[in-house]
C-alpha cells in the first residue's frame, strides 16, 4: 500500500535521530522499522535490496533508505528518507566543524560506549530475525556459513562482494525446487521509468569523466571540491567506514586540511546517529578549498551521496525484471541467505570484537537484546537504555 512523504519523513527522521552504531547496525533499526512494525514489505523483499546496496558502491544503508522511501512513496518518498535520516548529524557534523563544544571525560565515554553496545544487540536481533527467515534450510544455513567466512576471511569489500556472488551461485545450484522465503508476489513496486534508470547511469558515467576535466580547466575551488568528494562516494564498497583513507588522502594529501582535524571529525562521527558519510559534511565546512561553511559542507554531502543514488536508481527499474526470471528465485535464496552470513560477520567483527570488552558489556548487550526481541521496546527506547548503562559500566569500577 503506498504511503505519503510525510509518513516517511517523519519514519526515517525518527531513525535519523536514534540510529547509532554505523552502516550495519543501520539495516538492523530498518528491519525493525519497516519489516517488524510497519510491514512496508517482508525480510525476503528487504533482503533483495539489502544484497542491491552491498554490491553497489555508496553508503549501503543510505541506498537502502532512499529504496525503502521509493517503495512506499515514490521519489518523493525516496527524498524524504534520506534527507530526513541524514539531516540531523548533518547539522551536528557542521556544528562540530564550527567549534560547538565537545563533551569530555567519562560520562561521555560511557555513553558512546554503550551506544556501541546497543549496536550490538541491534544487529543480533536483525541476524537471528532474518536467519529464521532467510536460512531455514540446512542448504541455505550452509551458504550463510560460508558467507561468514568469506567476509571474514578474506574480508573487507572485496569478501563481502565474493559473498554475495558465490552465494548466488550456489543458490542457482542448491537451492532450485527447495520450498523458500523468496516472494512469488512481484518484488515492492518501485516507482521510477526505465529512461529514468539508464539517464541516472548515464549521468553518473559523464560526471565520473568531466568533473575531473573541468577541475583541471577551470580550476575552481568549489568543483574541485565536488570533484573529490563524488570520486571518494564513487569507490566505496562495503560501508561508511572505508570512506576514512579515500577522505584522508583527498583532503590531507592535498594540503586542503590537517590529518588531526580529519581524525578528530571521524571519531565525533562514530557516536553520531545517521550515516557515517555525514562526515563529509565536517570536512566540506573546514577545508580549505571551495565555499567553505555550511555551504561547502552541503557540497561535500550531496557530493559523496550522489553517486550511490544515482546507481541505485539506474539499478533498481532493472531489478524487478531480472527479480521475476525463472533463475532468479534459487539465485536470490542463495544471495539473501549470503546476506545472513555478512551480517553475522559484521557482528562479529567490528561489533562485537570493538564493543564487548568483558562479561559487563556482554551482560548489557544481552539485555538490550531481549528488550528488542522479546519485549519489543522501541529502538529508541533501547538506544536510551544502552547509554545509561554505558554511563554506569564507566562510572563503577
Amino acid at each position: 500500500m503506498r504511503g505519503s512523504t510525510g509518513e516517511v519523513f517523519r519514519a526515517f527522521l525518527k531513525l535519523g535521530l536514534t540510529s547509532f552504531g554505523g552502516p550495519i547496525a543501520h539495516l538492523g533499526y530498518f528491519r525493525d522499522e519497516f519489516v517488524t512494525r510497519r510491514r512496508w514489505l517482508d525480510d525476503a523483499r528487504y533482503a533483495d535490496l539489502v544484497a542491491l546496496g552491498q554490491v553497489l558502491p555508496g553508503p549501503t544503508s543510505s541506498q537502502v533508505g532512499f529504496a525503502l522511501g521509493m517503495v512506499r512513496a515514490g521519489v518523493c518518498g525516496a527524498l524524504a528518507a534520506f534527507v530526513a535520516f541524514t539531516l540531523p548529524s548533518a547539522v551536528i557534523m557542521v556544528a562540530l566543524a564550527a567549534g560547538a563544544a565537545v563533551l569530555s571525560g567519562p560520562i561521555a565515554a560511557g555513553v558512546v560506549h554503550g551506544l556501541t553496545i546497543v549496536a550490538v544487540a541491534v544487529v543480533a536481533q536483525a541476524v537471528w530475525g532474518m536467519a529464521r527467515t532467510l536460512t531455514p534450510d540446512a542448504r541455505r544455513a550452509t551458504i550463510a556459513a560460508g558467507a561468514v567466512l568469506l567476509a571474514l576471511f578474506p574480508g573487507g569489500p572485496a569478501g563481502q562482494l565474493l559473498a554475495i556472488a558465490l552465494g548466488a551461485a550456489a543458490g542457482l545450484v542448491l537451492c532450485r525446487g527447495v520450498p523458500g522465503s523468496a516472494p512469488t508476489s512481484p518484488p515492492p513496486p518501485i516507482r521510477v521509468s526505465r529512461a529514468v534508470g539508464v539517464a541516472c547511469l548515464a549521468a553518473f558515467a559523464v560526471l565520473v569523466v568531466a568533473l575531473p576535466l573541468l577541475v583541471l580547466a577551470t580550476g575552481a575551488g568549489g568543483l574541485a571540491l565536488f570533484d573529490a568528494f563524488f570520486r571518494a562516494g564513487s569507490l566505496v564498497f562495503g560501508g561508511g567506514h572505508v570512506v576514512l583513507p579515500l577522505l584522508e588522502a583527498a583532503v590531507v594529501d592535498s594540503g586542503w586540511l590537517g590529518a588531526d582535524a580529519v581524525l578528530t571529525g571521524y571519531g565525533a562521527a562514530q557516536a553520531l546517529p545517521g550515516p557515517l558519510f555525514t562526515f563529509a559534511a565536517y570536512l566540506g565546512a573546514l577545508v580549505d578549498v571551495g565555499p567553505g561553511g555550511i555551504l561547502g559542507a552541503a557540497v561535500a554531502t550531496v557530493a559523496i551521496f550522489l553517486p550511490g543514488l544515482l546507481l541505485l536508481v539506474g539499478v533498481l527499474p532493472f531489478w524487478g525484471a531480472v527479480r521475476r526470471r525463472t533463475w532468479a528465485e534459487p539465485l536470490l535464496r542463495g544471495a539473501n541467505a549470503a546476506v545472513v552470513g555478512i551480517l553475522g560477520a559484521a557482528l562479529y567483527t567490528p561489533l562485537f570484537t570493538t564493543a564487548i570488552r568483558g562479561a559487563a558489556d556482554f551482560a548489557l548487550a544481552l539485555g538490550c537484546f531481549v528488550l528488542l526481541s522479546v519485549w519489543r521496546w522501541p529502538s529508541w527506547a533501547v538506544v536510551l537504555v544502552g547509554a545509561a548503562g554505558g554511563i554506569a559500566l564507566a562510572l563503577v569500577p
